[in-house]
């Protein structure tokens, strides 16, 4: 197939690039490479998929020096008109749409990013799969949108209308946008519920790489709700195949073109577990500060992924232990490497 994923110099969208493109499809890449956080780490990621960061030129296409049948383009999905653009000159089969301005906190401080990324950027996705009758959209929403839901495990039949930061909003608001589409113009559309994901290559604002970071520094790290949080936390190459069952899973057309699942660990860690096998792979300890919970946090989330199971045959298989080795792993030699010290 031809496919687009936008946000590729990202966490997911790089891992999911590398993965499409050893199955034999031909994947386009676009990203606006923002300083959400730090751009080297972005770079990083595109020079390892071949895309050389003195090359890059705004809407402009760069081949990939590593990988057959993969292009990039630095590309903002707000920018109308070079999306259609795109979207008519590629005829794309599927698209997977990863790019969001994401973090709970951040919200807080920059509301209008959100809205700019997450709802203006999505429309321009979902109008551009329309006017080009795009085969299948595959989305990424998020766990947060379950938001003050008590019930755990967290089912995608549950309420969603309780969200408590707008990133969670936002998410939300891009499910409601896929219905609406697909019952109106039959366009397939998949929601994919992250939970949690970590792993190499991670975001510097996620939790276990911020830890990390203060630890090999020999500085506190902060642990909210006392440390009494309880994560779905899921390793990025599980979510990676999630993704590709999603993408060779079109949802029926009756009774709407339609289907949202949950894609995490299915067994939840408490945070302060979580640290310690960090400490392990990491090989020193943490001075911690124990905190009340911030705003827009929620202390527990874990994946009911039994809709998943059945109708993509996914199934989580990376342990926390096995994961955070491997991260820890990572860490250690990227920042190594760094000659300007570290990225965060």
């Amino acid at each position: 197939m031809k496919i687009l994923i936008t946000g590729t110099a990202g966490f997911i969208g790089f891992y999911l690039a590398e993965k499409l493109v050893s199955l034999g499809h031909s994947v386009t890449g676009i990203d606006n490479i923002n300083d959400y956080y730090d751009v080297r780490l972005k770079y990083a990621r595109l020079a390892q998929s071949g895309i050389k960061k003195d090359a890059i030129r705004y809407g402009e296409e760069i081949p990939s020096a590593a990988l057959p049948s993969y292009s990039f383009f630095k590309l903002d999905i707000t920018d109308r008109e070079k999306l259609f653009a795109l979207f008519a000159e590629k005829q794309f089969d599927c698209v997977c749409n990863l790019a969001a301005q994401a973090g709970v906190r951040y919200s807080l401080e920059n509301p209008y990013a959100y809205i700019d990324s997450n709802i203006s950027g999505f429309i321009n996705i979902l109008e551009a799969c329309r006017l080009q009758s795009v085969k299948h959209l595959v989305y990424a929403s998020s766990s947060s949108v379950y938001g003050e839901n008590e019930k755990v495990p967290f089912a995608v039949s549950d309420r969603a209308d309780h969200p408590i930061s707008l990133y969670a909003a936002t998410k939300r608001s891009n499910e409601l946008m896929a219905h609406t589409y697909s019952h109106l113009f039959g366009i397939p559309c998949t929601g994919l519920r992250f939970f949690t994901v970590y792993g190499p290559w991670g975001r510097p604002d996620m939790a276990y790489f911020k830890f990390a970071n203060a630890i090999m520094n020999n500085k506190p790290i902060e642990l909210y709700n006392n440390g009494d949080m309880l994560r779905d936390f899921t390793y990025i190459d599980d979510i990676v195949e999630g993704i590709v069952a999603a993408i060779q899973h079109i949802p029926p057309a009756a009774p709407t073109p339609f289907a949202l699942y949950n894609l995490g660990n299915n067994r939840p860690e408490k945070l302060t577990e979580f640290v310690g096998a960090l400490e392990k792979g990491l090989s020193r300890e943490a001075e911690k500060i124990y905190l009340g919970m911030q705003p827009g946090d929620v202390p527990v989330t874990m994946a009911d992924i039994d809709a998943t199971r059945l109708d993509l045959g996914w199934q989580p298989k990376t342990t926390i232990a096995d994961g955070l080795k491997l991260f820890a792993d990572w860490f250690i030699e990227y920042n190594a490497k760094d000659e300007e010290g570290s990225y965060q």
